[in-house]
């Protein structure tokens, strides 16, 4: 068994994991603004550059879970570290890439650091003292807000006064200065999982699986959802995800452990985050599109992309803010009650959209009720996880929760995206989504959260031993 290992300095940890996360979400945001300039810059078609922001979660989905496990039987420190190599060199390569190609695979590089969000929450449960571990992983979570908040204003401001190219030195430049602090401040601990070996066919699998769906669902209507291409794909998935699951269920040291996935407190939770990352990515489809349409269409309010995202930054820092608040609440009532208000709060939001969408000022409070949902969900649904799973899982069942939520977030973008292509008005030559596409997307967003947060209600209040048998000899150190 391995015992708690708590830092003298736990705040500075905390601070320093919490930079980490904003830096990677940084990378992940900043490209927002130049989506639309993508085909003018590299003299490419829009089909061709949107393999850029794809390439980017192609990476991240098959790098989160694998750099998770990876994390438990090497230290989550050192994987933390190592992530920031090619956060870094991704960065190098976008700031000056000469053609699309290249930069699709800085990008792709930039999204195998997405690994260190899950496996900086994971090692807090090693470092962090039990009463301020919620407060912690709540701190930690709301970075995914934040960095999203400072990105996009940041990115468009660059964009606009200076060359784009920038935006990628300063992201290298920002990461070599996560690496020193993580260096400097973050603890070695001994791996939770050393002497296990690595399940190389169990995370070939999982890749091939995820890369198929993911591409099916991302393209499915830029090729055509009835195409053999898509449904190839989705065939394919499901084969592979089949064949994995018989592998990940009789293999000895399995990737992702579906024993520990199969308790109902996880796999629960898991579902919850899916439409959680739904519900969190749907506005933020809708919201951008809204402030920057022309005020001709009657329903656009004519910002630039500057002044767009500076009326959405509030909103994420409304995440920081409150993640004191879901920490203090998790510790009082549990994180399942947490997970459910949360998810609820989001609903509202979407209901306060519905009704404020014709104002800078009605998106501005549209944007802090729903990140202030998503704070309080993404603080909880870690502490969830981390209260039930055995202490060598906890990084790969955290990545493993993370991959959920980002599957969430694509499944939202495609519906979304369907959505808002077919429902259309013509402004001049140019065809952009209408009042009652982006009125449906919101509806769709508050159904899909308010659902989250009936499925939060099904989580077990707390785990119970005799639902996990084959772990019985395992620690298990609750999180509320």
């Amino acid at each position: 068994m391995i015992a708690r290992i708590r830092t003298h300095r736990p705040g500075v940890v905390v601070a320093v994991l919490a930079f980490a996360g904003i830096a990677s979400s940084i990378t992940q945001t900043m490209v927002t603004p130049l989506i639309a300039q993508f085909p003018r810059i590299f003299g490419t078609s829009p089909a061709n550059t949107a393999w850029i922001v794809t390439a980017t979660l192609l990476a991240a989905a098959v790098a989160v879970p694998i750099s998770g496990r990876l994390g438990d039987l090497f230290g989550k420190r050192r994987m933390i570290l190592l992530l920031a190599v090619p956060l870094a060199l991704g960065g190098v390569v976008c700031a000056v890439a000469p053609t699309v190609e290249v930069m699709i695979a800085g990008r792709a590089l930039q999204g195998v650091g997405s690994g260190m969000v899950p496996l900086g929450i994971a090692l807090l449960r090693d470092v962090v003292p039990r009463e301020k571990l919620s407060s912690s992983i709540a701190t930690v979570s709301a970075t995914l807000g934040v960095g999203g908040a400072i990105g996009m204003p940041l990115s468009a401001a660059v964009v606009e006064f200076s060359d784009w190219r920038v935006l990628f030195w300063a992201s290298a430049a920002i990461t070599g200065l996560v690496v020193i602090a993580v260096w400097l401040f973050v603890p070695s601990l001994d791996a939770a999982a050393a002497g296990q070996r690595f399940d190389g066919l169990g995370a070939i699998g999982l890749s091939i699986g995820l890369v198929a769906l993911i591409l099916a669902i991302s393209k499915g209507s830029e090729w055509g959802w009835s195409s053999w291409v898509t449904l190839g794909l989705f065939g394919l998935a499901a084969v592979v995800f089949g064949l994995w699951g018989i592998w990940e269920s009789r293999t000895t040291d399995p990737l992702v452990d579906l024993r520990t996935a199969a308790i109902p407190r996880v796999l629960w939770t898991n579902i919850a985050s899916i439409f959680v990352g739904f519900g969190m990515y749907a506005s933020m489809l809708v919201m951008p599109q809204l402030l920057q349409l022309p005020s001709s269409t009657g329903y656009g309010l004519g910002q630039s992309v500057l002044a767009a995202g500076l009326w959405m930054a509030p909103a994420g820092l409304m995440m920081l803010l409150l993640s004191p608040v879901g920490g203090r609440m998790t510790n009082a009532r549990g994180p399942k009650f947490t997970l459910t208000v949360g998810a609820g709060i989001l609903a509202v939001g979407y209901g306060v959209g519905l009704l404020a969408m014709g104002s800078t000022w009605g998106l501005l409070l549209t944007g802090i009720v729903i990140n202030s949902g998503v704070a309080l969900a993404y603080g909880a649904m870690p502490a969830l996880i981390m209260g039930v799973v055995p202490r060598d899982e906890t990084a790969a069942a955290n990545g493993f929760n993370t991959l959920m939520r980002s599957l969430g977030t694509t499944i939202g973008a495609a519906v979304v995206g369907v959505i808002l292509a077919q429902m259309t008005i013509h402004l001049g030559e140019a065809i952009v989504p209408s009042e009652v596409g982006f009125r449906v997307a919101l509806y769709i967003g508050a159904g899909v959260s308010l659902l989250a947060s009936i499925i939060a209600i099904c989580i077990p209040a707390h785990p119970s031993r005799r639902s996990i048998p084959a772990l019985a000899e395992k620690e298990l150190v609750g999180v509320g």
